[in-house]
């Protein structure tokens, strides 16, 4: 059930626009301003109506901090207010609100608006998912990868923890292709991909395709050595998922992985650790495949043995 907020001061008012409206969708009353931003930014809501007039913050000033903030900047905002003239109106839709009820509000009116925002709130964050997730495989895409990268790359920065970049090639994959087929490789590539998304559970660990048989993960926070381990897991729980390849060039499909970890200050350069990755995934498949091949905080390579053990 969709959740809505109702953001009014008057408990007559606010109970009232609940009876309307809890029939269909799941309603939580905040009387105060400040109670308001602390539903918004700690649950999941797919519309807020907003009263303007209320006592300490008014609803102009709690909306204009709804859209400064990140997590609460894509709710959409409904202003709900006795102040009708047009003044109002215009400044609650510069300030970022999606419609103006006045009141006294019709039930029929209400429901209406309501109903359609969020209707047009669900479709938004549909397109928003697909233009993020690559369509296969159903993880992120490189367009996500790179705003992601970005993002984390600022925090490790600010906090000063490490940084791990991770790239991931399916070895000999052209190989398979031309034995098994575009739509065999297709299934090997999502499921691959959904190894590796189940590994990374933790809400820092990203990983997305970043193109054909290659993926990208980031992982924050991780030690070198820990990053090494955790994808030497990874690459070995693929390879015993079985998965029949040609066998002049291998018994089980596998990836090579090559990354690199860094504590990143502000003059350096994300590129030039991703370039990095790529060369560590690079002598990895030049060595044999198969393998983890990753470069520590002082650049020092960590190697998995042929045994892979």
């Amino acid at each position: 059930m969709e959740k809505i907020l109702i953001v009014d001061d008057s408990l007559v008012q606010a109970v009232r626009l609940k009876e309307i409206l809890e029939d269909e969708y799941d309603v939580t009353v905040a009387q105060t301003a400040k109670e308001g931003l602390c539903c918004a930014s700690t649950d999941n809501y797919s519309l807020i109506l907003l009263d303007v007039v209320m006592p300490g913050m008014d609803g102009f000033t709690l909306l204009k901090k709804l859209q400064e903030e990140i997590i609460t900047r894509s709710i959409p905002v409904i202003l709900i207010t006795s102040l009708s003239d047009v003044q109002n109106e215009y400044q609650g839709l510069v300030l970022g609100a999606v419609d103006y009820i006045a009141k006294p509000f019709n039930p029929l009116i209400v429901k209406a608006r309501v109903n359609t925002h969020i209707k047009l709130y669900n479709y938004r964050r549909q397109v928003e998912y697909q233009s993020k997730t690559d369509q296969l495989t159903g993880i992120a895409n490189r367009r996500q990868y790179e705003y992601y990268s970005s993002v984390r790359w600022s925090e490790a920065i600010r906090l000063q923890m490490p940084f791990s970049i991770c790239m991931f090639d399916i070895d000999n994959f052209k190989v398979y292709n031309d034995t098994f087929g575009h739509p065999a490789g297709d299934k090997v590539i999502t499921a691959v991909a959904r190894t590796v998304s189940d590994a990374l559970q933790r809400s820092t660990d990203f990983v997305a395709r970043y193109g054909g048989e290659e993926f990208v993960a980031c992982l924050l926070g991780d030690s070198s050595d820990k990053a090494f381990a955790y994808m030497k897991k990874i690459r070995k729980s693929i390879e015993e998922l079985c998965i029949p390849h040609e066998p002049s060039v291998s018994e089980w499909v596998t990836v090579s992985v090559g990354g690199v970890t860094v504590v990143p200050k502000a003059k350096y350069s994300y590129d030039f650790y991703l370039k990095t990755a790529d060369t560590m995934l690079y002598d990895a498949k030049k060595h044999g495949r198969n393998m983890v091949v990753w470069a520590d905080e002082n650049m020092k390579q960590l190697w998995e043995n042929s045994t892979h053990m």
